[in-house]
C-alpha cells in the first residue's frame, strides 16, 4: 500500500504464512447474504471508506455504483491484498492486470526457464493496469498499491469499453452487459458471457463481506437487473469448440472449456508425451469460483477437472490431451491431468466428502486405466507433493490438499490399498508410510493466512486426524523438528504450523530406512536423517516392489524440478528451455531414495508448431521429500527392495 493508504486503512497484524496456501484462486461466487448497514466514524470524511471509494469512482467515471461494485467482487471480493499482486498478475480490488514473465514462471504455469514466458506476457489482457494508467493519469504503481486508485482504475477502464461498444455511458445498469463482458478480457464467447452472468447476477441477489483489510462493504440486491444481452454481439468474440467429456460412466460430469490462454493444446500421449501423474488439489474458493476463475484468460491458470464438494459434480474444463495450468511446474503440466476439489486445506475434512472422494476415484480409476498411470502415491499425488521449477519459487511452494485429505481411504477406494503388516525392515530396506488417518491426531496451529475460507481471525491450536507423521531431528518427543531447507533457509527447527509441510512424511509415501532406534525410525529425507515415532511399525508397512536409488560414486547427487534436455539437443530454430539443480537440495552420498518408475528421457513441448523434443538422458523421479523430486540416472546405483 501507498503510506497515505496504509494510514487510513489498518488492519490486524498478521504471521507471514510459512508457505503459499493451496492454488491460490480468487474467491469470485455470489454469496447471498443479510445486507448490513455499515457504520462509519465521525471521521468518515477524513478517513474514507473503501464502499466510499467506489462511490466516488462510479461518480467519477459514470459508471453505476452497483455495475462497479458486482465487477470488482467478481474479480476480487473486493479484497486488496495489501498491495501485492494475486498469483495471477492482477491488482486491487478491480484485478488490474500487469503480468511479467517472471510472474507466469512462478504460477500455475510454471514456465521458470521456457523462453515463451517473454510472448505470453505480452498479451494486452495481461496489462490492464497500464490502459488504466493512461486512462486516469495516475502513476501505475499507485494503480498496484493504493486501493482507491486502483478502483479509479477499473472504473475508468469500465467506462472505456462502455462509451467503445455505446458510444456513451448510462446511468441504467441493464446497458452495461457489453462492457461487463469486455471487463473479463475473455476472447471466447462463452466464457464472456460466463463473466458477465455472474455480475449481474452478483447484482440481483446482493452481497455483505468483511474485506482482508477489515472493511465492510455491501452491495443491495436488485432483483429488477435486467441486462441487454444482445450487446454481446459487438464484441464479436468467437465461440468455444464445443468437446465431449471425459468421464466414467455414471459421473455428472460436464465440459465447460477454460480460457484457451489458460492451458496449451496438444495432442497427449499420441504425440509421444507421456502422461503418468494424476495431481489432486483443492480450490480454496467455491465450486462455481473456480470454474470462473479458470474461464478468465487473465489467470493463466486451469485444471483439466473440477469436483464439487456437496454431491460430486465434476466439471472438465481441459480436454486430457492438452496441457493445463494447474501444478505451478511446466514438467508436470506435461506429464499430469489435474483435479481440483472445491475445499479448503485448513478445513479439509469437513469439505472433502464422500460423493467428493467417490467422484476422484472412479475418475482416477478411469484415467489411470486410460493412460496406463501406475496406481500409486508416486502418480497419485497432491499438489503439496510437487516441487518447484526453480529457486527463486522455492520459498512459495504450495500444500493443498492439506494434511485433512485421507491418502490411505482414497488409494483403498482406487484400488490400491496399502497392503502387509505394519512394521519395519531392516536399516536400507523402504517403508510406506501408513499411520491410519482417524488414529493419527495431530497438534497443528493455524493462522489467518492459512485459511483461504476466512474463517479464521486469530491463530489457534487445533487438533484433528491428519494424514502425516512428524519427523524430528533426534529419536525423542522433545527433539526440534526437522527444518526443511526452503523454509527454514536460516537453519531454525520445523514448526507445527499447519502450513508447515517440510516435516511431514505423509501417508502412502516410501522412504529408506536409515536407521532404528527403540520406538523410533529414522528414514532419508530431504537430504537429512530423520526420525518418527513408530512403536512396533505401526506407522509404516515394509514396501515391496520398489527401486531405490543412490549416489553411484563419493559425491552428492544434483537435485532438479524439471527434466528439460540439454540445450545442445533443440533443434535449431527453436529456444532451449533451461534448468538447473535446485541448490538447497541434494542427495548426499551415502543415502537412498525410493523410485517407483523407470527412469525417463528429458523432453519439452513447443506448442506453436506442436513439436515434442527428447533428450538422450533420462531422469528418475524419487521421493525426495513431502515432494518428489528429479535426479540424473547416469550418477545413481538402483536396485530393487532388498528383500527381492
Amino acid at each position: 500500500m501507498t503510506k497515505n493508504t496504509a494510514s487510513r486503512r489498518k488492519h490486524a497484524s498478521r504471521r507471514r504464512p510459512i508457505a503459499l496456501g493451496a492454488v491460490a484462486i480468487a474467491v469470485a461466487g455470489a454469496i447471498t447474504v443479510p445486507v448490513v448497514a455499515q457504520a462509519t466514524g465521525d471521521n468518515s470524511a477524513a478517513d474514507p471508506t473503501l464502499q466510499q471509494d467506489f462511490a466516488a469512482a462510479a461518480k467519477e467515471y459514470k459508471v453505476p455504483q452497483q455495475v462497479l461494485l458486482a465487477v470488482a467482487y467478481e474479480q476480487s471480493a473486493w479484497d486488496s491484498n495489501q498491495g501485492h499482486h494475486s498469483a495471477s498478475g492482477g491488482f486491487g480490488p478491480m484485478h488490474l492486470t500487469d503480468v511479467t514473465p517472471e510472474m507466469l514462471a512462478g504460477g500455475a504455469a510454471g514456465m521458470a526457464g521456457r523462453a515463451e514466458a517473454e510472448e505470453l506476457a505480452e498479451d494486452e489482457a495481461l496489462h490492464t493496469l497500464q490502459t488504466a494508467a493512461e486512462l486516469t493519469g495516475l502513476p501505475a504503481d499507485e494503480l498496484r498499491n493504493d486501493p482507491s486508485a486502483n478502483i479509479r482504475g477499473g472504473a475508468a477502464l469500465l467506462a472505456s469499453y462502455q462509451k467503445q461498444l455505446q458510444g456513451e455511458t448510462s446511468d441504467n445498469p441493464d446497458d452495461w452487459y457489453g462492457a461487463v463482458a469486455r471487463y473479463s478480457e475473455s476472447t471466447v464467447r462463452q466464457s464472456a458471457t460466463a463473466f458477465a452472468d455472474r455480475v449481474y447476477a452478483t447484482m440481483k441477489k446482493g452481497v455483505a463481506r468483511k474485506t482482508d483489510d477489515g472493511e465492510s462493504v455491501k452491495l443491495a440486491a436488485d432483483s429488477a437487473v435486467a441486462p441487454v444481452t444482445s450487446q454481446l454481439n459487438k464484441l464479436k468474440l468467437s465461440a468455444a469448440v464445443a468437446a465431449d467429456t471425459e468421464c466414467p460412466p455414471g459421473l455428472d460430469c460436464r465440459f465447460i472449456p477454460a480460457a484457451p490462454g489458460n492451458g496449451q493444446v496438444s495432442n497427449r500421449p499420441a504425440n509421444g508425451i507421456r502422461i503418468d501423474q494424476i495431481i489432486i488439489h483443492d480450490t480454496e474458493s467455491p465450486y462455481e469460483s473456480a470454474i470462473a476463475t479458470f474461464q478468465n484468460p487473465a489467470k493463466k491458470v486451469a485444471a483439466h477437472y473440477v469436483v464439487r464438494s456437496s454431491d460430486g459434480a465434476v466439471t472438465q474444463m481441459v480436454p486430457t490431451k492438452d496441457l493445463g495450468f494447474h501444478a505451478g511446474n511446466y514438467s508436470t503440466n506435461l506429464h499430469s491431468i489435474g483435479i481440483e476439489n472445491e475445499g479448503y486445506a485448513a478445513h479439509g475434512a469437513t469439505w472433502y466428502t464422500q460423493s467428493q472422494y467417490h467422484a476422484n476415484a472412479e475418475l482416477v480409476k478411469y484415467l489411470a486405466e486410460r493412460f496406463d498411470i501406475p496406481l500409486d502415491r508416486q502418480h497419485i499425488i497432491g499438489h503439496d507433493n510437487i516441487i518447484a521449477p526453480a529457486d527463486r519459487f522455492t520459498k512459495d511452494q504450495h500444500w493443498d490438499p492439506g494434511p485433512s485429505w485421507n491418502w490411505e481411504r482414497f488409494m483403498a477406494m482406487v484400488g490400491a490399498p496399502v497392503e502387509g503388516r505394519h512394521g519395519v525392515g531392516p536399516v536400507g530396506s523402504a517403508v510406506t508410510i501408513a499411520p491410519g488417518f482417524t488414529r493419527n491426531k495431530q497438534t497443528m496451529e493455524l493462522c489467518p493466512e492459512d485459511d483461504g475460507s476466512g474463517a479464521t481471525e486469530e491463530c489457534t491450536t487445533v487438533r484433528k486426524a491428519s494424514n502425516f507423521v512428524r519427523l524430528r531431528t533426534e529419536p525423542r518427543a522433545d527433539a526440534p523438528l526437522f527444518g526443511e531447507q526452503t523454509i527454514h533457509p536460516d537453519g531454525a527447527p520445523g514448526t507445527d504450523r499447519i502450513s508447515d509441510w517440510g516435516s511431514a512424511a505423509q501417508a502412502g509415501q516410501q522412504f529408506v530406512v536409515a536407521d532404528k532406534k527403540g520406538a523410533w525410525t529414522a528414514i532419508w529425507y530431504s537430504g537429512s536423517k530423520v526420525w518418527f515415532h513408530n512403536p512396533l511399525g505401526r506407522n509404516t508397512v515394509p514396501a515391496r516392489d520398489v527401486t531405490i536409488v543412490k549416489p553411484a560414486g563419493t559425491g552428492s547427487l544434483k537435485v532438479y524440478g524439471t527434466n528439460y534436455p540439454d540445450a545442445a539437443e533443440y533443434p535449431a530454430g527453436l529456444s532451449p528451455s533451461t534448468q538447473a539443480p535446485l541448490s538447497m537440495y541434494t542427495v548426499p552420498a551415502g543415502q537412498a531414495y525410493v523410485s517407483t518408475a523407470a527412469p525417463a528421457l528429458t523432453d519439452d513441448f513447443f506448442p506453436s508448431s506442436g513439436k515434442v523434443v527428447f533428450g538422450a538422458k533420462k531422469m528418475y523421479t524419487i521421493q525426495y521429500s513431502h515432494k518428489t523430486a528429479l535426479i540424473y540416472a547416469d550418477g545413481v546405483i538402483a536396485k530393487g527392495h532388498p528383500s527381492h
